[in-house]
């Protein structure tokens, strides 16, 4: 029977390649070998590389590649800006409307790019240089851009719940719809929050409505809209799963783009597709490494180890799911989503069915909590990648942020302890 000092090992090796910076995909693979070979775990070739392919051979982790190309194409098109253009004029002239507008950008596109360092690079840069170019100051629109950032893989499509489904073996359609509810409270609690901002502060409104504004930018932006909401639609009500959503709305992004908007050449269609490819490349490699991390951490018993640990403490499901959140939130400061994703889900699920807890509740707390995790200091990556397209100080983005941690974490609280929060939803859909 294995004990504690094995799993100090098991996450102590990972945790010091990841330290030194080592990429982690080869930190998940070297800690691997390095403790099949110093500890009683047999090295078995061949079983390593059976257990990697089949840890990343499933069909549904095909929406995967099908929900990145989306984003990509959609970025390439441009319609990114459509949509905030619209979305501007639509709440511009309310005080703090840029503000809004920042936070409806991430939900409407909802973490399509795969996760959420990639939304604070890409939509991320957008939407802080149009706050700096209409006044806002750094620290607010640097703050309001990181915590809007980590609402997209709450919200679908989502590429952690995917990743969390096939490995939980749960619906991904349940996920998605359960993910929603927290998603926009989430949004509407740093909507509220920007709201006070501005009223304080006292940002100047923007120009007066103007319906000839509001129509043009409409009909621009409503095919792109089209995309998002054929994706939750379409799995709302029943029409296709996850992974066929995927194609149909890459199809349909394609289709538009021909017919609405100014077409891709096809050079720019192909590198949007290599960009694709390579970033499926490099998740599904990341998968695969922690597909035999998972395995190893089974066959060494661990998750029994840390079940009897934490059982011991309490057997009330809020309380186990309390202390759970709180080494996600670690976890989260560290290491890489989909990394802690298809590492911990192995460790956590026989705790979650011993304790009666739904595993669909316990993927959207999950994401939640490694969500939060990424935007903390002193290791929370969105803080990084924000200081490298802004160019505003660490020390800044992470003064300003403080008070965005409220909204995120008051949702975080409601969701763990009224689970209806998130499995209200996916009742009412028959599905949960």
């Amino acid at each position: 029977m294995a004990d504690i000092g094995l799993l100090a090992l098991f996450v102590g090796v990972l945790l010091a390649l990841y330290l030194f910076e080592i990429p982690v995909v080869y930190a998940l693979g070297l800690t691997s070998l390095i403790l099949m070979w110093t500890t009683s775990i047999p090295f078995e070739p061949l079983l390593v590389a059976q257990t990697m392919v089949s840890g990343s051979n499933s069909f549904v982790l095909l929406a995967i590649p099908l929900f990145l190309q989306t984003g990509l194409l959609m970025n390439a098109l441009g319609l990114t800006d459509v949509i905030f253009d619209f979305a501007k004029a639509l709440v511009g002239p309310i005080r703090g409307g840029l503000a809004h507008v920042n936070i409806i950008a991430s939900v409407i596109f909802s973490g399509m790019t795969g996760t959420a360092a990639a939304d604070a690079a890409g939509l991320g840069a957008i939407e802080y240089r149009a706050m700096r170019e209409e006044g806002y100051d750094e620290g607010f629109s640097v703050a309001v851009t990181g915590s809007s950032s980590i609402i997209g893989p709450i919200i679908p499509p989502s590429v952690p719940l995917i990743i969390y489904g096939v490995i939980a073996q749960v619906s991904i359609g349940t996920l998605f719809i359960a993910g929603l509810v927290p998603g926009v409270i989430m949004a509407f609690g740093l909507m509220v929050l920007c709201a006070i901002y501005a009223n304080r502060r006292g940002y100047e409104r923007g120009d007066w409505w103007s319906v000839g504004e509001i129509a043009q930018t409409a009909y621009r932006a409503l095919p792109a809209l089209g995309t998002p909401i054929l994706i939750i639609g379409g799995i709302l009500g029943g029409l296709f799963t996850a992974t066929e959503a995927g194609a149909i709305a890459l199809f349909y992004t394609l289709l538009i783009g021909n017919v609405f908007y100014d077409a891709l050449s096809w050079e720019q269609v192909l590198e949007s597709f290599e960009d694709g490819m390579t970033r499926t490349a490099s998740l599904t490699f990341i998968v695969a490494a922690a597909a035999l991390y998972g395995f190893l951490i089974r066959r060494a018993q661990l998750p029994e180890v840390l079940a009897e640990a934490v059982t011991t403490v309490s057997t009330d499901p809020l309380i186990i799911l309390l202390l759970i959140a709180g080494v996600l939130f670690v976890v989260g400061l560290m290491l890489e989503t989909i990394a802690a994703i298809t590492i911990l889900t192995p460790v956590f699920l026989p705790i979650i069915e011993q304790t009666a807890i739904s595993p669909i509740h316990f993927g959207v707390v999950m994401i939640i909590t490694l969500m939060i995790g990424l935007l903390t200091p002193p290791f929370g990556v969105i803080l990084f990648v924000l200081n490298a397209v802004t160019g505003v100080s660490l020390e800044e983005i992470t003064k300003n942020m403080i008070p965005f941690y409220v909204p995120l974490l008051i949702a975080l609280i409601l969701a763990i302890v009224f689970p209806s929060v998130v499995l209200w939803l996916p009742r009412v859909m028959g599905l949960a």
